[in-house]
């Protein structure tokens, strides 16, 4: 992409840009996308949230560790549209994938997943082990 592309992109003059287009497909269907989520603890649980809408239950995977957390999933389109037919191409489509540290430990074995309205829930039970211990220190 050349500079004068660039500038013109980030001036007033088209309305239309929204974000830099690819020329080269083949490129951009290689590039992975970020997964949003939210992680928040309820009672015993720790929860997280991603949204995932257009995803189907069998193009998703999740790995759950005591302090890890690993979601991938593939976002496909119905239909391939030429990017000249674009006014505006902001949704992300193709692989994507999270992996995130836990903020607490949690028990891998006891997670449940459930898909309800594009957003995935993952509901994992905190463990009571702790990640360190406070020393006291003795004197002689």
């Amino acid at each position: 992409m050349s500079k004068s592309e660039i500038e013109k992109f980030f001036s007033d003059e088209d309305e239309k840009n929204t974000e830099l287009l690819v020329e080269d497909e083949d490129w951009a269907e290689e590039i992975e996308g970020q997964l949003s989520v939210d992680i928040f603890e309820e009672g015993g649980d720790l929860i997280i949230k991603a949204p995932v809408a257009g995803v189907k239950k069998e193009d998703l995977e999740v790995s759950v560790t005591e302090d890890m957390i690993s979601i991938r999933g593939k976002r496909e389109r119905e239909k391939k549209e030429k990017m000249d037919d674009y006014h505006i191409h902001e949704c992300y489509w193709g692989s994507f994938s999270r992996t995130q540290s836990l903020p607490t430990q949690v028990l891998a074995d006891k997670a449940e997943a459930s898909l309800k309205d594009g957003l995935l829930t993952i509901r994992v039970p905190k463990s009571s082990k702790t990640k360190g211990k406070l020393l006291k220190i003795k004197t002689d």
